[in-house]
């Protein structure tokens, strides 16, 4: 078996391009050997500044050899199909074709195809050329004379040289002999820029590693990245500091130096007094170095990373980046005291001159649709209004100060330092910072209040102005993060064990959402409502104020609804909200709440939740209260279960459900179900889906165990009602419990199907209310993914 070395050395290659460079070019050069017919053994990809590196192992010599049976026409076929079938199979006549029979279409023709395989090294000569050329940088650049030609060799930074060789380990490997563009590969290679640039001869990976090394090149960018974290590590622990990590960081450090050197250095400690984030984001961004603490407070050091050993140990490299990061932190300090000057009350006009977005407004407009969705919302996570409101006002009047302008990643926090200083509540200081929470799945969560209040509401404003505006995510793009703002929405109602309404809170956003954003609504006022008949005092562009009083004047309108067919004539305002506006709202409303629905089933399989559960949690069939909610809940579907919209109670009627099932009355009442289930759907068949939806005969019952089934189902639902009243769905998988033995006794001892039609109809129909008990807690048809119809 033989191994393949490939080296494509050109100028730095930008870090945050190399990892999926490095995982590309192995991608493309293993597929093509795959798809040749050439196995490997296994192959690796390396990647520094200057050059990308993979190293193929276990490949065979040469192709395997190709033998192929074509079939073709019949015997007797025309002239025409036997001439392209000679054609496509390389036959010069019939004599080289074989005569094959088929008991049932009779003799035909067979083209035996035989090719010998190829030498590997001839096959790699003819793919690595086109992979070189066809490589997909993100950017790319021509250079030189050859960039005036359109079909020039592209590559991240000017390509320099191309080792490729392949051999067995027990003989002297191969040049793989192909030219890109005026680059002929070879075996030679380059050392560090500075340290050792002379040409180096390689042979194999093994070889290649060893004299990079001694090149001062480390090609493993896992292993600069090791070396780097400990080095840096002991230079903090010498001076009684301690590194604070940084993944990110590290993996683009480790992207800018072949030959990692760790230095110290340090600032002036009045540069303290800034915020620690600051500091950080300072030293990071601008010098990709990393910060040191103390005592869990950052201190005056920091650690840089040289591609260097300098003759004066770093001395010089470190008084450099010390004049730069003093020059920087110098800026940030201004900005910080710059903005400390201004309230951040008065920042608030300048949000209305940012757009959001084109069809959804300024920032202005966004923030005070916040403010007011906040105050609503206080009440359902036992906020204070007045603090919900207040934060939420000023949750984006960072956005405009110079710290955030210079450092966009610190928005929110700079905003809590703001607050801070300027005496706000604490509550509306975390809350400002803590709106844009959680960032992902591993972020915090608010948990005081007005935090989580304004975080509802800034995410829920944007997820109902998308769908408005009809923005919605498809496929796997989502350039909005919404799927990440529902998410967020989740973790905050759950981890929170908040009791949220999703289907009256998108009712509150609308309402504001809807004045704002180019919506069927904003068309139909533009269109109607601000004609001088209805409306002289709005022009056709109203203001913020003109809209603002709009807004006061007709939001009843939008929640009460009243009869579309009344003989009292409608002014233009009214007949829009109660004729037109309830059915596009509530369509859009149903929809974004399907859409928060397939985001929980993927947080809760993310936890661990079997997903035919959470399906069987949300198929549960409506309360036959009529005051139950359930009623005013949009269905799934014609004739499906109602969307549920609290997702606190989904979650524990899944966490019972699984509870139950885990379980031997569960698991054997599921098994029942399932008989009594698919009895029904195949009857059904035959009587119509209707046949059984009225109530059993009781005098029909002649059994003994007809009577006791039909009494456990009477008990079972009442007792399931009174505790899904209660919403203790465990005390309502236990009264299901209960049926699990007159149901066992019942199919062992009684015939469903019995000779008497009278008695069947009845039988069926006793199932029939067993399975709508049954699934008035949940649908248990959709576990271990069967289905039940009610």
């Amino acid at each position: 078996m033989s191994d393949l070395l490939l080296e494509l050395f050109s100028e730095e290659i930008p870090a945050r391009m190399q990892r999926q460079a490095a995982d590309d070019l192995k991608r493309l050069v293993t597929n093509a050997l795959v798809d040749r017919g050439l196995t490997y053994e296994g192959a690796a990809a390396y990647a520094t500044p200057r050059r990308l590196a993979l190293q193929v192992v276990g490949l065979p010599s040469r192709q395997p050899d190709l033998r192929e049976e074509r079939k073709g026409p019949r015997v007797g076929a025309p002239e025409a199909a036997i001439a392209g079938f000679l054609k496509s199979a390389g036959l010069a006549s019939l004599d080289q074709a074989k005569i094959a029979k088929d008991p049932k279409k009779g003799e035909f023709y067979v083209a035996v195809i035989e090719r010998a395989g190829a030498q590997t090294i001839d096959v790699l000569a003819d793919i690595l050329p086109a992979i070189i050329k066809s490589f997909p940088w993100p950017k790319s650049m021509r250079w030189g004379a050859a960039s005036e030609r359109g079909d020039s060799l592209r590559w991240v930074r000017p390509l320099h040289s191309i080792v490729a060789t392949f051999g067995p380990e027990t003989e002297s490997p191969e040049i793989v002999r192909f030219e890109v563009d005026g680059i002929a590969s070879g075996n030679v290679t380059h050392g560090h820029r500075f340290l050792a640039p002379q040409p180096i001869r390689v042979k194999r990976f093994e070889d290649y590693a060893l004299s990079l090394e001694r090149a001062k090149v480390v090609i493993d960018p896992a292993r600069r990245r090791d070396i780097i974290l400990h080095d840096a590590k002991d230079l903090a622990f010498a001076q009684g500091l301690e590194l604070v990590e940084d993944a990110a960081l590290l993996d683009e450090v480790a992207g800018l130096v072949e030959w990692p050197v760790t230095l110290m250095g340090a600032f002036d400690e009045s540069f303290l007094l800034i915020p620690p984030e600051v500091i950080r984001a300072t030293i990071r961004v601008n010098q990709k170095c990393f910060v040191l603490r103390k005592d869990d407070a950052l201190t005056n050091r920091f650690i840089l990373v040289s591609n260097i050993e300098a003759t004066d140990g770093g001395a010089t490299v470190v008084a450099g980046n010390e004049r730069v990061i003093a020059a920087r932190l110098s800026d940030a300090k201004f900005f910080y005291e710059t903005d400390l000057k201004i309230r951040l009350e008065d920042r608030l006009p300048k949000l209305d001159a940012i757009v959001f977005h084109e069809k959804l407004g300024t920032q202005g407009e966004r923030v005070r649709r916040i403010a007011a969705l906040a105050k609503e919302l206080a009440r359902n996570v036992g906020a204070d209004a007045f603090l919900a409101e207040r934060a939420a006002t000023l949750c984006k009047a960072d956005l405009v100060s110079e710290m955030v302008g210079e450092f966009p990643e610190l928005q929110g926090l700079m905003g809590r330092y703001y607050a801070s200083a300027q005496g706000e509540d604490p509550s509306v200081a975390a809350a400002i910072e803590d709106h844009y929470k959680p960032q992902g799945p591993n972020d915090r969560i608010p948990t005081d209040p007005a935090s989580i209040a304004v975080a509802l509401a800034d995410k829920l404003d944007t997820l109902v102005g998308f769908w408005a505006i009809d923005e919605k995510p498809t496929g796997s793009k989502d350039p909005y993060a919404l799927r990440r703002a529902a998410l967020g929405v989740i973790r905050i109602v759950l981890e929170n064990g908040l009791r949220i309404r999703l289907l009256v809170v998108f009712a509150a956003a609308q309402r504001m959402v809807w004045f704002d954003a180019e919506t069927p609504f904003r068309k139909w006022l533009e269109g109607h409502l601000l004609m001088p008949a209805t409306a002289p005092h709005v022009k056709d562009a109203p203001s913020v104020e003109q809209k603002d009083a709009l807004r006061e004047g007709i939001l009843a309108e939008m929640t009460q609804r009243t009869n579309a067919d009344s003989d009292l004539p409608l002014a233009p305002i009214q007949q829009y909200f109660r004729v037109e506006a309830p059915g596009i709202l509530l369509a859009h409303a149903t929809d974004l709440l399907e859409f928060f629905i397939d985001r929980l089933k993927v947080y809760l399989r993310d936890k661990g939740a079997r997903y035919d559960l959470i399906d069987a949690a949300l198929g549960a069939l409506p309360s036959s209260d009529p005051a139950s909610p359930d009623h005013l809940l949009p269905q799934a579907g014609e004739g499906g279960p109602p969307l549920q919209d609290d997702l606190l109670m989904i979650t524990r009627k899944v966490e019972a459900l699984d509870t139950f099932l885990s379980t031997d009355d569960g698991r054997n009442l599921l098994a029942g179900y399932k008989r009594a289930s698919n009895i029904l759907k195949a009857e059904e068949k035959k009587d119509g889906a209707d046949a059984y939806a009225h109530r059993h005969a009781p005098n029909l019952r002649i059994e003994p165990q007809e009577h006791k089934l039909a009494a456990a189902i009477a008990r079972a639902r009442e007792e399931t009602a009174e505790h899904l009243s209660k919403e203790d769905f465990a005390g309502a998988m236990r009264a299901l419990s209960k049926l699990r033995e007159p149901v066992d006794v019942f199919f062992d001892d009684v015939t469903v199907n019995a000779e008497n039609a009278d008695l069947r109809l009845n039988r069926l129909r006793l199932l029939a209310e067993l399975r709508r008990v049954m699934m008035g807690v949940a649908d248990f048809g959709k576990i271990a993914g069967e289905s039940a119809t009610a």
